[in-house]
């Protein structure tokens, strides 16, 4: 077979709509740059509790205006839409105060270190009629609809098992926020969320989570293993799971099943080509993205503008009931770690 060409339509084609920055840290300035290269969005203000930093950011974005609060950003009638950049330990509080203003919110992962949290951020945002979407970027790359198309047309046979793996290295420091428990620390959130949101795209929800790990010095999550099963369509399959903040592992992600396996190379939730390797027959590689690295987050952009552009106030893509139990899954693991 020959593999499908991603039907993802290239980031430029999106309507424009003007966003507000709320964080403008590493991953900001990421997100920023992509927008600028890759799009036709605005971004027409910046937040931050240090107007410094703001008054930085706008300075190397050439953005119209920045404020040393959050509450100012989302008072500003020319914002249409949020961009919660924080760590995840805000994510909610940020969220909420930025729907009580009425606007769009993309709120970066992981959505909110609790489920309570998760599911309180979607009512509201339900209740207020506005568009909200968890910025897991993997899921609007153009490799990962070649692998939806592929799941669509039973290319797999039946699946058995998915493997996917993140982690990095990050020295001990309880300042840092992977090491402090008060910023929802821990690889989890930021490191293990890639692979669960993966299993999640492929197989669904588990009816079965098996969890174990280690804690750093500081009490957050070290490294968590998972095996997740009792999927409803998928009785037979297994996803295995591991994070660690405390060593750079290979980062690929694999899917197999009865037909044939689908290789991810390193960095499985970036922009990258796919392997398929059928039982029978020839390997296939997909092309290489035209937009490479961390410049891939306006896919996710482009995506989130054409909802709000169309009046829809959820991604069929990664729709809210599905993030929310990714962050239960997430809790549920970490519940079991010692």
């Amino acid at each position: 077979m020959s593999l499908p060409l991603p039907r993802t339509p290239h980031p430029s084609e999106a309507p424009t709509i003007r966003w507000g920055i709320l964080a403008p840290g590493g991953i900001a300035t990421a997100f920023a740059d992509a927008l600028r290269k890759h799009t036709r969005q605005e971004i027409v203000a910046v937040g931050s509790r240090s107007a410094e930093r703001s008054a930085d950011f706008v300075a190397r974005f050439d953005i119209p205006r920045h404020y040393g609060t959050y509450e100012e950003l989302v008072a500003d009638d020319d914002v249409d839409a949020v961009y919660v950049a924080s760590p995840h330990s805000h994510h909610a509080e940020q969220a909420l105060l930025a729907i009580a203003a009425g606007k769009h919110v993309l709120v970066e992962k992981a959505f909110t270190p609790t489920a309570a949290e998760a599911r309180r951020v979607v009512q509201a945002a339900r209740e207020a009629d506005v568009t909200l979407m968890e910025a897991m970027w993997a899921r609007f790359l153009p490799h990962y609809d070649i692998i939806r198309q592929l799941l669509a047309d039973g290319a797999f046979g039946e699946l058995e098992v998915l493997t996917a793996d993140h982690g990095q290295y990050f020295p001990l420091d309880p300042e840092h926020r992977l090491y402090n428990p008060a910023l929802a620390g821990g690889a989890m959130l930021d490191l293990g969320v890639y692979p669960v949101s993966f299993a999640s795209f492929v197989l669904g929800t588990p009816g079965s989570i098996h969890a174990t790990g280690t804690r750093a010095e500081t009490g957050v999550d070290r490294q968590v293993s998972m095996v997740l099963d009792g999927y409803a369509e998928h009785p037979h399959a297994h996803a295995v799971l591991n994070t660690t903040l405390h060593a750079r592992t290979p980062t690929r992600g694999a899917i197999s099943g009865s037909d044939a396996t689908v290789e991810l190379a390193n960095g499985f939730y970036g922009p990258s080509p796919i392997l398929w390797v059928p039982r029978e027959g020839e390997p296939e590689t997909s092309a290489d993205p035209e937009i490479q690295g961390h410049e891939g987050l306006a896919f996710q952009a482009a995506h989130f503008a054409g909802l709000v552009s169309d009046g829809r106030r959820e991604s069929d893509l990664l729709p809210l009931a599905e993030t929310v139990a990714i962050v239960e899954t997430m809790e549920e693991s970490l519940r079991q770690v010692p």
